[in-house]
């Protein structure tokens, strides 16, 4: 191929615009990310030479070299891994065929110091070279072509690169950096060797450097042509858990998570038996930006026998745990392993489920052990925590314990164990609410007699609760009660006064439900005397087995059609507004009344008015008359 001069992809100009410009807090992380593009490189070898063993040609044995050359300001990252053809070269360091691309734009506009982090994590890193260098060539060829078929690719980092042919007999790819005025810190072998110990400690192949030597006369270190590991060069999951520090673990994790924090908690174990696999798991301190996706790939990277096989696999983790990060290496799969087949195999399905229990045994660990700990993770995870309850019926009990909540007796941090542990003598059910805000819920009048009675309800205010509710019926033996649907029965809490005193209103009160039910015939399903109101004038509940409130608005803000269902009205016979509507003469002026009463039941609910017009309407005749 002549040489060729082509265009960038419009998405990774404007990321060369941003790396070149504006990406200076962590200037080392080009290390990092070359070498690490260097070792996929020789893990994908590793795994197409499953089927074509001609791939290894002459060099069975895989490593990363990096070195430099202070006359000419060079930095180069040399991989004897899979290299690329012509196309490929073009394809992938001109383009970028991610969804993610112009999130990550967004993202790193936005927050310029989190460039450690985002560049890896969209799977960019190549172009973070040129935050050190003001050229870049890359030289390769690919496992299995001729040496006529190398491939020179060149740029400076702005709109364009240049591609050609060239001979090139060594398989894998050279990746050159000429680095810019400035950057001559990175010339120094201490220092790049020092940059691999802390980022590429871990990968399971060796990243070699020229050996350096003491030269007595120059009183300067010297390379010589011997080659020595600047790693350890060894997987960490594959070490004794006593040999490895906390430390190691940390880095570790942030090398495979590009997170900047360290974990919040993680676990390193070997499971034996029937299915034999080795995990090293972590549960994050925070959430990434893209959780709520649960289309997501997860972050568990697979190997077999120590051979990288993919680095999302989905399979070995619930949709509900797609924040764990970290690696699964299982003895007893085959090497050629597909998506297809992780889908469909019984030992994948041993290795999740044992995966899903470690991580939930640790979860509980730290909620029994570092209360404080926890309360962080689940002000982090604990929405997408909650949907396990109707993916993991194996594990409910488990997932039920891990909740936490805020009640009418505290802000946060209550689990069921908590309410049952308070629960009033002949309290039955564990009693809950659900609105779209924790201001909402502790105004709601339908709390007026928990209340007053000192009864304990949780305040549930996720947008996953109303699914969660559907799926969890009780807990410990006690039901969960929405207090918003249904006849209150408050069973042995309420004496045989207070259920006389009931009784009697709702006797008394049969002429004004009868009218209000005929009024009201068009919004309310039923009207009747309430029991759980002690201030308020009415409110309004679902029947049993009817939809909330609450989920139906959910349901129309997510664009979805809610089955037609309508409330009921209770009303508080004992409240002014109640008798004045009793005594109200005349049909029109009733009328008035009582859809000033259902509409202010609506608001208190937390809804919104179909016709807030005519409310506005009838309140103004009711405050001039």
């Amino acid at each position: 191929m002549d040489k060729k001069t082509l265009s960038f992809q419009a998405e990774v100009q404007q990321i060369l615009h941003l790396v070149t410009h504006s990406l200076y807090s962590n200037k080392e992380i080009f290390l990092r990310e070359l070498v690490s593009n260097a070792s996929d490189a020789c893990d994908k070898l590793r795994f197409e030479a499953l089927d074509k063993p001609e791939l290894w040609e002459d060099q069975p044995e895989l490593n990363v070299r990096v070195f430099f050359n202070a006359e000419a300001k060079t930095i180069t990252i040399r991989d004897n891994g899979i290299g690329m053809s012509a196309e490929e070269a073009v394809a992938h360091l001109g383009t970028i065929a991610k969804s993610g691309t112009r999130e990550f734009l967004g993202k790193l506009e936005a927050d310029k110091k989190k460039d450690a982090n985002l560049i890896g994590q969209f799977g960019v890193g190549f172009y973070s070279g040129f935050i050190v260098a003001d050229r870049m060539t890359v030289e390769t060829r690919r496992a299995g072509a001729a040496p006529a078929e190398g491939v020179r690719w060149s740029s400076t980092g702005t709109g364009d690169f240049e591609v050609e042919t060239i001979e090139r007999a060594a398989r894998g790819t050279d990746v050159i950096l000429h680095l810019r005025e400035g950057e001559e810190e990175f010339l120094s072998a201490w220092k790049l060797k020092s940059i691999i110990g802390k980022y590429s400690d871990h990968l399971n192949l060796p990243v070699l450097m020229k050996k350096q030597t003491w030269d007595e006369e120059k009183s300067a270190q010297v390379e010589t042509d011997e080659w020595e590991p600047a790693n350890k060069a060894q997987a960490l999951w594959t070490r004794s858990k006593s040999d490895i520090t906390d430390t190691e673990y940390q880095a570790f994790y942030k090398q495979i998570s590009y997170d900047s924090d360290a974990p919040l908690a993680y676990t390193h174990n070997r499971v034996e038996g029937r299915t034999e696999y080795t995990q090293l798991l972590y549960v994050p301190k925070k959430a990434p930006f893209d959780l709520w996706n649960r289309d997501k790939r997860g972050g568990v990277k697979l190997y077999v026998k120590r051979v990288f096989i993919m680095d999302d696999a989905e399979a070995l983790m619930p949709v509900y745990l797609r924040f764990v990060k970290g690696v699964i290496d299982s003895a007893d799969l085959p090497l050629n392993v597909s998506r297809e087949l992780l889908q469909e195999s019984r030992d994948v399905k041993a290795i999740r489920e044992g995966s899903t229990k470690k991580v939930l045994g640790m979860l509980e660990d730290v909620a029994e052990n570092q209360k404080e700990v926890y309360a962080e993770f689940w002000a982090q995870f604990g929405t997408v925590l909650k949907e396990g309850i109707g993916e993991d019926h194996n594990n409910r009990e488990r997932l039920a314990k891990l909740f936490r909540f805020a009640s009418t007796h505290a802000d946060s941090g209550v689990s069921f164990a908590d309410y049952v542990g308070r629960m009033k003598e002949g309290q039955d059910a564990i009693y809950v609410i659900t609105a779209d805000s924790l201001s909402a819920a502790r105004s709601s009048p339908q709390l007026e007699i928990f209340r007053k009675k000192g009864i304990e309800v949780l305040l549930l205010t996720d947008r996953v609760d109303e699914w969660m509710l559907s799926h969890l019926y009780e807990f410990d033996g006690h039901s969960l009660t929405s207090v918003a649907k249904g006849a209150v029965d408050l069973g042995q809490l309420q004496d045989e006064e207070e259920k006389k005193q009931a009784e009697a209103a709702a006797e008394a009160a049969k002429p004004l439900v009868e009218r209000l039910k005929k009024s009201l015939a068009e919004r309310a399903k039923d009207v009747r005397v309430t029991t759980r109101l002690v201030d308020s004038p009415a409110c309004i509940v679902a029947d049993e087995g009817d939809m909330s409130g609450h989920l139906a608005r959910m349901l129309k803000a997510a664009g979805q059609d809610a089955p037609k269902s309508l409330p009921i009205l209770e009303i508080n016979t004992e409240h002014a507004l109640v008798k004045k509507l009793d005594s109200a003469e005349g049909s029109e002026r009733f009328d008035d009344l009582a859809n000033i009463v259902f509409d202010q039941a609506v608001l208190a609910e937390g809804g919104v008015l179909e016709d807030p017009a005519a409310y506005v309407r009838r309140v103004n005749a009711l405050l001039v008359g």
